[in-house]
């Protein structure tokens, strides 16, 4: 089965990281053949390449602009009579809103791949909800209860993201060693974008309460790639400073060595303030072994509630957040006890076979339909 999917690709995220884990796993369930129709060149297209997979480049679009939709939409038709898809999904609501109809008109069935909540008041949820897609895969039970505000009547699979596990073995050392950091000091660490929502501003606001702690240090992993978030990481430089932790924090910046990052922490750390739509980041430090504390809410919730795997604090309340840090800090052993227990979790909701076979399974149905009309 030939799936072409199509994705903007200006950014790097958690979004990419699963389209890369499909290129790079794509030998695992060999049934699936991934291609990839970008808008913009950057690291996830190089990425892709690397894995060895095709990318198609249709040209950056400013929805502002007319002409760039047009002239993106022209070469996405043509890349469709190159690739002859069994199948396209559209992933996130302003790639659907610009392409989904380009590729049902060009004879296609055409999935929407949900990795966020929807509340169908933005402009591309609206537009969006216009034409109603052949299915909808949604990749958390809490994506999936706002799937009918943009899309009442359409079919929808719950398909969890497929993460690979990364290769740790034998470098938890090296890596603490390229950082200087003693082997007794509890390494946390929080790896995602750098939006106001992954709850950077409360980790840090909570590590002030633990200054009479020794032996800890924080590592913020992502970079700033919009205006927002260069204005944002500045604030958070300013925090760490009025919170008296600036020598206990380091901001790493965006990296590609996730998996050796986690090999050198302890404890991973996400207190958001809003509802994280999945989690690849928890899930990733969860292979790692490493214990993850983070909001109970959306996809975090239903990671690691009940699992032994991981702590679930309130929003917003730092107090509860420095409580949970202090008590996994000082107990090396718990820790340990508890990262023991994500590997299998990990794997239970996100091994790229298993996630992969599932795909093609809810795929299939629609394929089948297709070709009968």
């Amino acid at each position: 089965m030939k799936v072409l999917h199509v994705y903007s690709g200006n950014l790097y995220g958690g979004v990419e990281a699963m389209l890369v884990v499909l290129a790079r796993e794509r030998a695992a369930f060999g049934a699936l053949e991934p291609e990839f129709a970008l808008c913009f060149e950057g690291r996830l297209a190089r990425e892709l390449r690397a894995a060895g997979t095709p990318v198609h480049l249709l040209g950056a679009v400013r929805a502002s602009r007319p002409a760039t939709i047009l002239r993106a939409r022209r070469a996405l038709r043509r890349a469709l009579a190159e690739i002859k898809p069994d199948v396209v999904i559209c992933h996130s609501a302003w790639s659907y809103s610009l392409f989904g109809a380009t590729a049902r008109r060009a004879g296609y069935p055409v999935g929407f791949w949900l990795h966020d909540a929807v509340r169908g008041k933005h402009w591309t949820e609206r537009w969006a909800r216009l034409r109603t897609p052949d299915l909808v895969i949604y990749n958390s039970a809490y994506t999936g209860t706002t799937v009918g505000r943009v899309f009442p009547r359409a079919r929808a699979e719950l398909v969890h993201c497929p993460v690979s596990a990364p290769a740790l073995h034998g470098k938890r050392d090296a890596v603490r060693q390229q950082f200087g950091v003693p082997a007794d000091v509890a390494v946390i660490v929080q790896i995602g974008r750098l939006e106001r929502w992954k709850g950077h501003a409360l980790l840090l606001h909570a590590l002030g309460f633990l200054g009479d702690l020794p032996g800890w240090e924080c590592w913020i992993v992502g970079g700033a790639q919009r205006a927002a978030e260069r204005t944002y990481e500045t604030q958070l430089r300013t925090l760490a400073v009025s919170r008296g932790v600036r020598t206990r924090v380091r901001f790493l910046g965006e990296r590609d060595d996730v998996g050796d990052v986690l090999a050198g922490a302890d404890i991973f750390c996400q207190p958001n303030a809003q509802p994280e739509p999945f989690g690849v980041a928890i899930i990733e430090a969860l292979y790692a072994g490493v214990p993850v504390v983070a909001t109970d809410m959306g996809g975090p919730q239903e990671i690691l509630k009940g699992q032994g795997c991981g702590v679930l604090v309130a929003p917003r309340r730092p107090h509860e957040l420095a409580d949970a840090l202090r008590r996994l800090i000082e107990d090396p052993a718990g820790r340990r006890g508890m990262g023991a227990a994500g590997p299998a979790r990990a794997r239970e909701l996100c091994d790229p076979a298993a996630r992969l076979q599932q795909l093609h399974e809810v795929l299939r149905p629609l394929v089948r339909e297709h070709a009968s009309r």
